[in-house]
């Protein structure tokens, strides 16, 4: 039976791009669970593709608000389907929605997205 301590060494002897530094920190420190939850919420609203994709239009509008019926047009689908994926990114906080007559409007909410840019800053 072995009784002495083990020392294991690893190092990475592989070439670093130009300009890479040393290591990365995340400069915001550790999260807290709540702050944890309410990013991996938004991450995972944001793994769908279609959810993507409607975040894209709503996004290259700026601050204009989109309708609905209009990315009805625009993605080629059914209104129950960009209405469940439109609630799912107004839940996680990615959208705010705004009712006007008949159909739902909605604009983008740019903090939402500075948290999460923030988060996957290693610099």
């Amino acid at each position: 039976m072995y009784a002495g301590m083990m020392s294991v060494s690893v190092e990475n002897t592989e070439p670093r791009p130009a300009g890479a530094t040393e290591c990365c920190v995340l400069d915001a420190g550790p999260l807290e669970a709540a702050e944890a939850e309410q990013i991996a919420r938004q991450f995972k609203v944001l793994a769908d593709p279609m959810r993507l994709t409607v975040m894209s239009h709503v996004a290259t509008q700026g601050c204009d608000a989109v309708c609905a019926c209009d990315l009805i047009d625009i993605l080629d689908i059914g209104q129950p389907t960009i209405s469940h994926h439109l609630k799912k990114l107004v839940e996680a906080g990615l959208l705010v929605r705004e009712q006007r007559g008949k159909w739902a409007h909605y604009t983008l909410v740019r903090g939402a997205f500075a948290q999460l840019r923030q988060f996957l800053s290693l610099d």
